[in-house]
């Protein structure tokens, strides 16, 4: 069989770093009640000079490298972003030209918080059928660009960043070895009006403002993460106790800990990365991966779940051995 394999992870933050003091300055709020709700800290804000695409080739440019690899290696790039730098044309060609490569599929994919999930799908899927041999996996977002900096309860959640992952195509005849074993995605549009932005190209004409009924979304999230995440790992033969690592989306460190109970997972094998970087959307997978996989954590051959779910609603899951 054709399994995709990880070769290398990168990440990319903003060079402003905010901490909720900071914050408190501008905006109705305060510490305390921040991370009494949140669990968030610090979160990092692009400036005038950067963007989802300078973003996404600075963590592009260090997961080639980890893989050992050079940009012209690469002959699939998918960019999971719900903040592009233009309409059109795909932020993933820019990104492209970034890194200096002349031809190779390029294309964005568009599922909020649970983007780099369903862009992991799609790279397997093209990996599998042997039309591409080494893709690049970013998540990648600007989310300070559609906050309503006026409304305290969404604006202090949500930070910039950037992930990537480099994916290979590699022939193994071991249904266990390394590698993407399954994946399981889901989108229910019935819940958009909990989460969303409240403008669009063809409907306003304006990129609008994130929008967002945090109380329901918390429900939701818990039962459909822990859902699917079961789902993933039933597709794989395996089960919870099985698990080394969870690298969860970065909404909400009590979203991390309702659904580690939920699982009956002891907390000290989920990623949290929330305290530092906040929310940074279809990033976070990527970019909470990037900084366990660094730290030494994560290491070759352990067996890593990612799990998100965002805006559509969207959700979805990826059991790995990495």
């Amino acid at each position: 069989m054709i399994r995709s394999i990880v070769t290398g992870t990168g990440s990319a933050l903003p060079t402003r770093r905010v901490s909720n003091e900071e914050l408190a300055q501008e905006v109705d709020t305060s510490d305390e009640w921040i991370v009494e709700r949140t669990g968030i800290r610090f979160r990092h804000i692009a400036g005038p000079e950067e963007t989802t695409a300078t973003l996404a080739a600075d963590a592009a440019k260090a997961a080639i490298a980890a893989a050992g690899l050079s940009a012209q290696d690469i002959d699939l790039i998918v960019l999971a972003t719900a903040t592009p730098d233009q309409t059109f044309p795909a932020t993933a060609t820019k990104v492209q030209t970034m890194l200096g490569i002349d031809d190779c599929v390029a294309f964005d994919v568009a599922a909020v918080c649970s983007g780099f999930l369903y862009a992991v799908q799609v790279a397997d899927a093209m990996l599998r059928s042997g039309v591409q041999r080494r893709a690049l996996v970013i998540g990648a977002e600007t989310f300070s660009r559609i906050l309503d900096w006026e409304d305290r309860t969404t604006c202090v959640l949500f930070g910039d960043g950037a992930g990537a992952m480099v994916l290979e195509a590699r022939e193994s005849a071991d249904e266990g070895g390394r590698g993407i074993l399954t994946t399981k995605l889901h989108a229910d549009g019935r819940h958009n009006g909990l989460l969303y932005v409240d403008g669009g190209p063809s409907t306003t004409g304006t990129v609008g403002k994130l929008r967002m009924k945090g109380r329901e979304v918390f429900r939701h999230a818990v039962v459909n993460l822990a859902q699917v995440m079961e789902e993933a790992l039933q597709l794989a033969g395996l089960s919870a106790a099985d698990v080394d690592w969870v690298v969860p989306h970065q909404a909400n460190a009590r979203i991390l800990d309702a659904t580690a109970r939920k699982l009956s997972l002891p907390a000290e094998k989920v990623i949290v990365t929330v305290d530092r970087h906040a929310n940074t959307s279809a990033a976070s997978v990527p970019l909470a991966l990037d900084t366990a996989v660094r730290d030494g954590r994560i290491r070759e051959n352990d067996l890593i779940v990612l799990e998100a779910m965002g805006g559509g609603f969207t959700w979805g899951a990826a059991v790995i051995r990495f």
